[in-house]
C-alpha cells in the first residue's frame, strides 16, 4: 500500500524544495523503499519547453520526452525514481484535460467546478504513479510558496488525500524559512506564518524543515514547534551545507528525518546506508587540485539555465578526484574580442553547451576555432556540436559563410539545417526532436572508446541536424562522424582528429549524470582537461 509525502514551501521561492525532495528521496531508497518522485508547478503552461531558461532555468527532458522542470533533473541525480512525463503536473495539463472531457461530455451535463472536478483530476494524476504495484511511497513537490494563488487547487487536491487515504498514509514536509538577522540572531516569526496559512487551508504539516544559515539550536526548535504544533523532534534544520548540496541527505539522515517518516507512515525498513554519497562528499572535501572549465554559453546570468550541465561537470570531476571550477564565459562578448587568449589561457577545457537563437552564435564559433587550433580540450553539445561543425566548414572546407538555417536562412551553405519533420510546423511546444533514442558508434573512435561499445541510448532535445549534403565532404577533410542514428540517416557525433579531446554531440548526456555514477563522456572530458592542465 503506497504511501505519500507532500513536500510544500512557505515564506519565499527559491528555497530549494526540490533538492529538499530530492534528498528525502535519497533516504528512503538506502533504506530499501522503492520510491516515485513527482513535481507540480502551478503555472499555466503545459510544460517548460517553451519557456526562455531565465524564466524558469534550464529544461530538463525525460526519457519519453517530456519537458520539465529542472527539479526533475535534482530527481534524477539524487534518486533512481523513474521519471516521464506523468512525473510532471502542471496547471495548464490539469485545466487541458478537465476542458477536453466536458467537450466530450464526461461530466453528464454538471456544471465543471474547482472542487471537485479539478481537484480530482490532479488527485489521479498523482494516483497513477503512486499507486503502481510495488510503490512504497511517492514524494510530490508543490511548486511556489503557501498563498499563491495558482498553488491552492493542489494543496485543496493535497488536503483531500488525507481523507481519501487515511491520515496514516499522508503525511506533509513543510520547507519554511529562518532568517539570520543582523547580530546573528534567528527570527521565527515567518515559519509561524507560513504554518500558520498552511493551517487556515486545512493542512497540519507534519515535519518542518527550516532553511537556516546554521543548524537551529533547541531552543528555537521548541519555540517553532509549540507555535506550530509540530513535534520538537519534526523540527529539521536544513542548513546550509560548506561543500557539495549531495551533503543534505547525510545532514538530514543524521537529524532523523527519515526516522520520523517512517515512523508516521507505519513502515517498517532497514536501516539508511549512505556511504556510497559520503564517500562521494568525501572526495569533493579531500580534493585540492582545481580544474577550471571554460563554459561559454549565452544564458549565464542564471546559474540553473545550465544546471544539467554544471552538475555534470562536477560529477566528472568527482570521478577523477579533481575539483572543478566553472569559468562562466559570455559568448557575445567574444564577439567583440579581439584576443581570445585572455579569455581561454586560464581554462583547461572549453564546453559549448545548448541553446536556440542567433545571439552569442558567433563568439561561440570563435570559441570552437580557438579550442582546435590551440588544441584545447573541447565539448560540444546539441547546439555545441552544430557550432564545431559550422567552424569546420569555414575554417578547413573554406566556406567562408558556412551556417545554419536557424540563424542565416540564405546562407549558400546551410551545414545544419531543419530536421525534415520540422519542416512546416507551426506549433513550437513539444514539437522537437525529444527523449531516448539510439545512436550507434564507429569503432576505433574516441566516443566509442568512451563507451566501450557500439550502441549506446541518450536523450535528444533539438529542431536542426547536420546536413547530409555536407556529410562526405566534411568527413573528406578529416572531421570525423564517429556516431550516427540507426539508420545512417542523423549525424549524432563528431571527433577532431589530431586533437586531445574534441568530441561534438547532437544529444544531452548531461541529463542522465550521477554524483554516484558519472556519464562517461564528462568523465573522460574532465581527465583529459586534467592532463591539459599538467601539461
Amino acid at each position: 500500500m503506497s504511501r505519500y509525502i507532500f513536500v510544500t514551501g512557505g515564506v519565499c521561492s527559491s528555497l530549494g524544495k526540490g533538492v529538499a525532495a530530492a534528498s528525502l528521496g535519497t533516504i528512503l531508497e538506502t533504506r530499501g523503499l522503492s520510491i516515485r518522485m513527482i513535481k507540480i508547478d502551478p503555472y499555466i503552461n503545459v510544460d517548460a519547453g517553451t519557456m526562455s531558461p531565465y524564466q524558469h532555468g534550464e529544461v530538463f527532458v525525460t526519457d519519453d520526452g517530456a519537458e520539465t522542470d529542472l527539479d526533475l533533473g535534482n530527481y534524477e541525480r539524487f534518486t533512481s525514481s523513474p521519471l516521464g512525463q506523468d512525473n510532471s503536473i502542471t496547471t495548464g495539463q490539469i485545466y487541458r484535460n478537465v476542458i477536453q472531457k466536458e467537450r466530450e461530455g464526461k461530466y453528464l451535463g454538471k456544471t465543471v467546478q474547482v472542487i471537485p472536478h479539478v481537484t480530482d483530476e490532479i488527485k489521479q494524476k498523482i494516483l497513477k504513479t503512486g499507486e503502481v504495484q510495488g510503490v512504497d511511497v511517492t514524494i510530490i513537490e508543490i511548486g511556489g510558496t503557501v498563498g499563491d494563488i495558482e498553488s491552492i487547487p493542489f494543496l485543496e487536491a493535497a488536503r483531500q488525500f488525507i481523507h481519501d487515504l487515511g491520515k496514516n498514509r499522508v503525511i506533509f514536509v513543510h520547507l519554511t524559512l529562518v532568517p539570520e538577522v543582523s547580530g546573528g540572531e534567528f527570527k521565527t516569526k515567518p515559519t509561524q506564518h507560513s504554518a500558520k496559512a498552511l493551517l487556515e487551508l486545512g493542512i497540519q504539516p507534519d515535519i518542518l524543515l527550516c532553511r537556516c544559515s546554521k543548524p537551529l539550536k533547541e531552543d528555537l526548535k521548541r519555540k517553532i514547534s509549540l507555535f506550530t504544533n509540530v513535534e520538537e523532534e519534526a523540527v529539521i534544520s536544513a542548513y546550509d551545507v560548506e561543500t557539495t548540496i549531495y551533503e543534505i541527505p547525510s545532514t538530514f539522515a543524521k537529524q532523523g528525518l527519515d526516522e520520523i517518516v517512517v515512523k508516521k507512515l507505519g513502515i517498517k525498513c532497514q536501516k539508511s546506508d549512505l556511504r556510497a554519497w559520503q564517500e562521494v562528499v568525501n572526495i569533493y572535501i579531500n580534493t585540492k587540485q582545481i580544474i577550471p572549465i571554460g563554459i561559454v554559453g549565452k544564458y549565464l546570468e542564471l546559474h540553473d539555465s545550465y544546471k544539467s550541465i554544471f552538475e555534470a561537470l562536477i560529477h566528472g570531476g568527482i570521478a577523477n578526484k579533481v575539483r572543478i571550477k566553472l569559468v562562466k564565459i559570455d559568448s557575445e562578448k567574444l564577439e567583440q574580442a579581439e584576443d581570445l587568449s585572455k579569455y581561454f589561457d586560464s581554462v583547461a577545457g572549453i564546453l559549448i553547451p545548448g541553446g536556440f537563437g542567433q545571439r552569442g552564435i558567433e563568439g561561440m564559433i570563435s570559441a570552437a576555432n580557438f579550442a582546435r587550433v590551440n588544441k584545447i580540450p573541447c565539448f560540444g553539445i546539441c547546439l555545441g556540436m552544430q557550432v564545431m561543425v559550422i567552424e569546420y566548414a569555414r575554417s578547413i572546407l573554406g566556406y567562408d559563410d558556412a551556417n545554419s538555417t536557424e540563424f542565416a536562412p540564405q546562407s549558400r551553405h546551410s551545414v545544419i539545417c531543419l530536421l525534415e519533420e520540422q519542416i512546416g510546423l507551426k506549433a513550437y511546444g513539444g514539437t522537437m526532436r525529444l527523449g531516448k533514442s539510439d545512436t550507434k558508434l564507429k569503432k576505433n573512435t574516441l566516443i566509442y572508446k568512451i563507451y566501450e561499445k557500439e550502441m549506446i541510448t541518450e536523450r535528444h532535445r533539438h529542431r536542426y541536424e547536420v546536413s547530409n549534403r555536407y556529410k562526405d565532404e566534411l568527413e573528406s577533410k578529416e572531421l570525423v562522424i564517429s556516431g550516427t542514428t540507426l539508420d545512417d540517416d542523423l549525424v549524432e557525433s563528431i571527433e577532431w582528429q589530431n586533437h586531445p579531446w574534441g568530441i561534438g554531440v547532437q544529444f544531452h548526456p548531461e541529463f542522465i549524470s550521477k554524483p554516484i555514477s558519472p556519464q562517461p563522456l564528462f568523465k573522460s572530458f574532465i581527465s583529459a582537461c586534467n592532463n591539459y592542465e599538467k601539461k
